[in-house]
């Protein structure tokens, strides 16, 4: 079976590369599981309902997210009521939502899926890799096909999480920090991994801010507005070919997709 995941979506300019961009992947490559990092998709940074159910409505099955979940407040209530949206496993008990969840793909098969947060440079959360071994091994009871979203900051931290979890999950795929790494590899037991799958947005921007806006704010050290780009859009994602009996991944290939045009690189 096909799964896609797609990069961290950046405010409006992700969303328009997801709507002019993402049915067309699926059909092309013949996706039968769509998982998409969602956290800044509103505003460049959080996520609303309504751009939650955007993004859903146009063919993503799961949006996992990362430390920018909590950004929109309006957010907490749709986080208990909707197991499609995904906040990181690893935060404090009490904390509104779910951070995994098994799923149906278009074939029938189960999938499930858990999202993480790093800690190195970022929160001092449950450790990760504790929380994911406990994780695993209840979505195991459902399924053998499991796909891990770890938002971390630190690529050490994130190839750790890959061999830590080589042979119990399906991928092991970074997020957060919005540029494609070219390390995308089937580790020895199995598993699918990439130290980070990239950002839907502008490319021609600073991890998807305006290049003058990053720049001021480094000039500076003053916290200047953080103005989303708009040029250049592109998704970015990859394309996992997982075996369903055993769980274990049989490729991964990076997908780059430009919204004006030409063919996916």
């Amino acid at each position: 079976m096909r799964i896609l995941f797609v990069g961290d979506i950046v405010g409006k300019p992700g969303r328009r590369a997801l709507t002019g961009l993402l049915e067309g992947l699926i059909s092309d490559h013949g996706i039968e599981f769509t998982i998409a990092n969602g956290e800044n998709a509103a505003g460049g940074m959080g996520l609303t309902p309504a751009v939650a159910s955007e993004i859903l409505d146009l063919g993503v099955d799961v949006l996992t997210s990362g430390n920018h979940i909590w950004a929109k407040k309006e957010i907490l209530p749709l986080l208990e009521e909707e197991n499609r949206i995904l906040r990181p496993s690893n935060y404090p008990q009490g904390v509104p939502g779910v951070g995994k969840g098994v799923f149906p793909a278009r074939n029938g098969v189960k999938i499930g899926v858990l999202n993480l947060e790093g800690r190195v440079f970022m929160k001092n959360l449950d450790c990760p890799f504790r929380v994911a071994e406990r994780e695993i091994e209840i979505l195991q009871r459902e399924t053998k096909v499991i796909a891990v979203d770890f938002h971390a900051e630190a690529t050490s931290e994130k190839m750790a999480m890959g061999w830590f979890l080589n042979g119990k999950a399906s991928a092991v795929v970074g997020t957060h920090t919005h540029v494609q790494t070219s390390d995308e590899k089937i580790l020895d037991q199995g598993t699918a991994y990439i130290t980070d799958v990239g950002m839907t947005g502008s490319v021609a921007s600073v991890i998807g801010v305006k290049k003058q806006v990053a720049i001021n704010r480094f000039l500076t050290q003053i916290p200047w507005k953080y103005d989303i780009a708009t040029e250049q859009i592109e998704l970015q994602a990859v394309v996992m070919s997982i075996d369903p009996e055993t769980g274990r991944a049989l490729e991964i290939r990076r997908i780059r997709a430009s919204l004006e045009g030409g063919n996916p690189k």
